[in-house]
């Protein structure tokens, strides 16, 4: 269930849903109890969906509008050639970015306390 649709119900629709998921998560923590619960996801699924009823009831009833959670999508930017871009400016295209070469496992630092102890040993010599 989504939160639109839920905001579409009136409120006697919202208390009716709300009764009917509360006897589903009922039956369904019986069926967890004895061992016969074949859909364990559905019991999340079931109290999700009591929450999100409850929160747009309480919404509604304090005169609470929600905006929309999800950003409005970008207009994606077309990828233009570096090469094909220079020529048409005149100008020359920059060099690709080198990346860093990795480190390898064996390039790793010794501890801080070894080395440490390794200068006192050769200052006292």
């Amino acid at each position: 269930m989504k939160a639109v649709d839920v905001r579409a119900m009136t409120p006697d629709q919202r208390s009716d849903e709300i009764a009917r998921l509360k006897k589903e998560q009922f039956n369904l923590r019986f069926q967890r109890a004895t061992g016969q619960l074949e859909n364990t996801a559905r019991v999340r699924q079931v109290r999700r969906d009591i929450a999100r009823l409850l929160t747009i009831s309480a919404e509604a009833r304090l005169g609470l509008v929600r905006a929309r959670a999800s950003k409005p999508k970008k207009a994606k930017a077309k990828k233009v050639d570096a090469e094909a871009e220079a020529a048409a400016t005149g100008a020359q295209a920059r060099p690709a970015r080198k990346s860093a070469p990795a480190k390898r496992a064996t390039e790793s630092k010794k501890p801080a306390a070894r080395t440490r102890s390794k200068a006192k040993a050769k200052a006292k010599e």
